[in-house]
């Protein structure tokens, strides 16, 4: 049944969202959306060229969402909000069902020029010259992607892999046994914290 009222791309996103957490990326499609909002499928058009233009206006709106720490002004410690922002981001992909393959490949949209300024000049506050600052922000957005869909895969096929254990490791790979007693206890947040610590602690302006 149609919804009340003009249908709005907010309408359609709002819809779209419900739609993935039922159905997934894999389900989703235009004519079911178009269903869901009691519409012909050639209507959402007027709001969408296209499915890729839908899925970016559907990742803008999971971060706006969930996604709540914006670059402070002044004096702070850049790799402190670097490490809350990164954790922001990992978490409103979680949000959604398959929200990393929402995310993966949008593109750069006007509606987050603002935010990516302001990140940037952050940076650029503390030594980083602009395209060394947008870099590290493309390169810990992608990190975050990949990591998430590697989260919601094995969620999604954790019914499967029951029964499944890890190999046993013996005497020949004494640093591998180490390595993984060292990690199969971690909360996946704590794991997640582990590696964008190495990350983070890497980077340093250019002298």
């Amino acid at each position: 049944m149609r919804p009340e009222g003009k249908l709005t791309r907010d309408t359609v996103v709002r819809a779209a969202l419900d739609l993935l957490n039922e159905v997934g990326m894999d389900g989703l499609s235009t004519r079911l959306l178009a269903a869901r909002l009691g519409v012909q499928s050639p209507t959402l058009y007027w709001h969408f060229r296209n499915k890729r233009a839908l899925l970016d206006a559907m990742a803008v709106a999971m971060l706006a969402r969930h996604k709540h720490v914006w670059p402070p002004e002044g004096e702070t410690d850049w790799r402190a909000w670097l490490t809350l922002n990164v954790r922001s981001f990992r978490h409103a992909l979680l949000a959604y069902r398959d929200g990393a393959r929402v995310h993966a490949g949008t593109g750069p949209l006007a509606e987050q020029m603002p935010l990516a300024e302001a990140q940037v000049g952050l940076l650029c506050r503390h030594g980083f010259a602009p395209a060394d600052a947008l870099c590290i922000m493309i390169a810990l957005s992608r990190f975050v992607v990949g990591w998430v869909l590697e989260e919601q895969a094995r969620a999604t096929d954790a019914a499967d892999r029951t029964g499944q254990t890890l190999p046993e490791l013996g005497p020949e790979a004494p640093l591998m046994a180490a390595a993984m007693a060292g990690i199969l206890g971690d909360s996946p947040d704590a794991a997640f914290d582990r590696a964008l610590g190495y990350f983070i602690a890497g980077l340093k302006p250019a002298e």
